[in-house]
């Protein structure tokens, strides 16, 4: 996976770092596995704005992603390797021995023609997924279910994995993207390997069209708001703003929101890092 800087031969490509797209070997996605994606342009039911800086970008088409991997047994060839405009990692079209095709969240090195498995006493290769209690330990994962048959909600984003630690009785401990440990039931299923396009933090935009058509309109800053609507506007001339806080008022920067009765307190070994 490699990046590309463009030449400055506009404004807008000075900065610009782009995807090399060296992984994706298909342009068009499989239309059985594709669905109509409607947007809100941050309104409600009634036409009200309720979510600020939304609104507009490209037409997408949503991949429906199999994120619970549950065809156990059958073996599935990975037929490409494409591009999905609501994520940050690239996703593999799965082709079943029984016909079937599946798209899944691709993990890094996985290429075109591999076989990959799902179940349980199968080998931990890149793509296989399977549960906690089978794969070895300080193992790379990702895609990591929260509880049994859920589906994939933990490391799914580009680049993203998490490492396999220790298992005591019916638990696994995990160390997470975000640095926390936690407690997983060993019969949760993960992914074996990273997952792909971990070049993906590392791209520039290059100007601020590039956000529109991402669906995302200009942000206004706190400081330049008035009183009324920001705790951090007002104030004569270029007032700081104050210490940091959100538009209702709730502290940023280090203050804890999480509850201290929340019931999955008992299952995290060590908080994620500031």
């Amino acid at each position: 996976m490699s990046l590309r800087k463009l030449k400055p031969i506009t404004p807008g490509q000075r900065f610009r770092v782009v995807n090399n797209f060296e992984e994706v070997t298909a342009d068009k996605p499989e239309k059985s596995l594709i669905a109509s994606k409607k947007r809100s342009g941050g309104r409600n039911g009634t036409g009200k704005m309720t979510m600020r800086y939304m609104g507009g970008g490209h037409k997408k088409r949503y991949r429906i992603i199999d994120f619970k991997r549950n065809k156990d047994g059958v073996p599935a060839t990975v037929k490409t390797i494409e591009y999905d405009p609501n994520r940050s990692a690239f996703i593999a079209l799965l082709n079943y021995a029984d016909g079937e095709k599946r798209y899944i969240i691709a993990q890094g090195g996985l290429k075109v023609g591999q076989t990959v498995l799902s179940g349980e006493k199968i080998a931990p290769e890149v793509g296989n997924t399977l549960p906690l209690s089978d794969i070895p330990l300080g193992t790379v994962i990702s895609c990591i279910e929260l509880r049994p048959g859920q589906g994939a909600v933990m490391a799914r984003g580009a680049g993203s994995f998490a490492q396999l630690m220790a298992k005591e009785g019916k638990y696994a401990t995990v160390k997470l993207p975000s640095g926390e440990t936690r407690m997983i039931l060993l019969t949760c299923k993960a992914t074996i390997g990273a997952v792909s396009n971990s070049d993906h933090q590392l791209m520039v935009s290059g100007k601020a069209g590039r956000n529109r058509w991402l669906g995302r309109r200009p942000r206004t800053r706190a400081v330049v708001m008035n009183p009324v609507d920001h705790p951090m506007g007002g104030g004569e001339g270029r007032a700081s703003g104050g210490h940091p806080r959100s538009r209702n008022g709730i502290p940023a920067k280090g203050y804890k929101t999480r509850s201290k009765t929340k019931a999955s307190n008992k299952y995290i070994i060590e908080r994620r890092k500031k």
